[in-house]
């Protein structure tokens, strides 16, 4: 028993030896809750969407009021013609597009096949866009009373079959190069200094960029081996298309590895011990990822406090692009602000984990 005592007294000290691994221990779970009982919200909050009304009556007046008054939606614009509904679903600047053919009075009450109404929705994201359509079926029913009287026309854009594969495979792509790269990168540093070979690193000639790079250097490797592999599986086993250019998806997936190796390179420049490293890399870097990416919660329905966090999460510009170029097939001038924040993200990592780095261990 006396034994036992020891050990427990023993495990205690260490683990209050090391001030960033208890910050962690402590913090991370308080953390973890508020972030999660704010962000995860299954109802529909304030859906950007655009209006395309050819008929203009007095019925339709009524229906876009009813969309402006409703909290689930915000009409971004009215557009002028279908070719402007088509730019701001590439762009991204909206997930669901109400259309009103110029006969719509005269086709109330018919079914969904003869009606001069349609709801377009991104279906990039199967689950979202069932929503959007079933909170818009709501709204134009209360609107024209009971029953509605409309028969409706649904379209999902993008992904008519709604296959949630379509949803999972970009962000299963951003949650892997995060996990491996940063993760890896930070360990396998620490761990030089917890064995004691960084000295000899350090003393050695090649400069400390040069170690730096020659560490990046397999998990980069490992890192493209796990692009391609998801990539195959995606195309031949899930039937995901890649619509877009395998360049410019070559292009987006490079400047992410940097981002997260940067990112753990910068991880291990502040602690000095695996543990420490494997806790915030793993913990701290895969549930904010889950979370604040888009991969399973809409970002549009969390709080804005929550949407700026989101912004700061590299993962989150990543998915975006990967969805808008193998999903929806855009050009480079839809995910231009997506590229230029990772790119600008992989500079002030790189950067700062540069500074940090110690060339001496004293």
């Amino acid at each position: 028993m006396r034994q036992f005592k020891s050990f427990v007294k023993k495990e205690f000290l260490q683990i209050f030896r090391d001030r960033r691994t208890l910050l962690i221990l402590l913090a991370m779970p308080l953390v973890l809750v508020m972030a999660l009982g704010y962000a995860i919200k299954t109802e529909l909050n304030n859906a950007r969407m655009a209006v395309f009304d050819a008929s203009k009556d007095a019925r339709t007046l009524r229906i876009k009021e009813a969309f402006r008054a409703s909290k689930w939606f915000t009409i971004v614009e009215e557009a002028p013609t279908m070719a402007r509904i088509d730019e701001l679903f590439s762009r991204g600047e909206i997930s669901m597009a109400l259309v009103f053919g110029p006969d719509f009075a005269a086709t109330m009450g018919k079914p969904a096949g003869e009606t001069a109404i349609q709801v377009i929705a991104d279906g990039t994201d199967p689950n979202q866009a069932a929503m959007l359509t079933a909170y818009a079926q709501g709204v134009m029913a209360t609107a024209t009373g009971a029953g509605g009287g409309i028969g409706i026309h649904t379209r999902m854009l993008y992904n008519p079959q709604q296959k949630s594969s379509y949803n999972f495979v970009p962000g299963v792509m951003g949650l892997v190069l995060m996990l491996i790269c940063a993760m890896m990168t930070s360990v396998a540093i620490v761990r030089e200094k917890e064995t004691g070979t960084m000295e000899v690193l350090l003393a050695s000639p090649m400069k400390p960029l040069h170690i730096i790079l020659s560490k990046m250097a397999p998990y980069f490797t490992l890192s493209v081996v796990n692009i391609v592999t998801v990539l195959l599986l995606a195309v031949f086993v899930m039937g995901v298309p890649i619509r877009g250019s395998i360049a410019w998806l070559s292009v987006a997936s490079v400047l992410f590895i940097v981002v997260a190796l940067a990112l753990g390179l910068l991880i291990s420049t502040l602690v000095d011990r695996q543990m420490s490293a494997l806790l915030v890399s793993g913990i701290g870097l895969m549930m904010p990822t889950l979370v604040f990416s888009g991969l399973i919660f809409p970002i549009e329905n969390m709080p804005a406090a929550l949407r700026w966090i989101s912004d700061i999460i590299p993962a989150r510009w990543y998915i975006s692009a990967v969805r808008k170029i193998m999903i929806e097939g855009t050009g480079p001038e839809s995910f231009a602000k997506e590229l230029c924040i990772i790119a600008l993200m992989a500079v002030v990592l790189m950067a700062a984990a540069m500074k940090k780095f110690k060339v001496r261990l004293c």
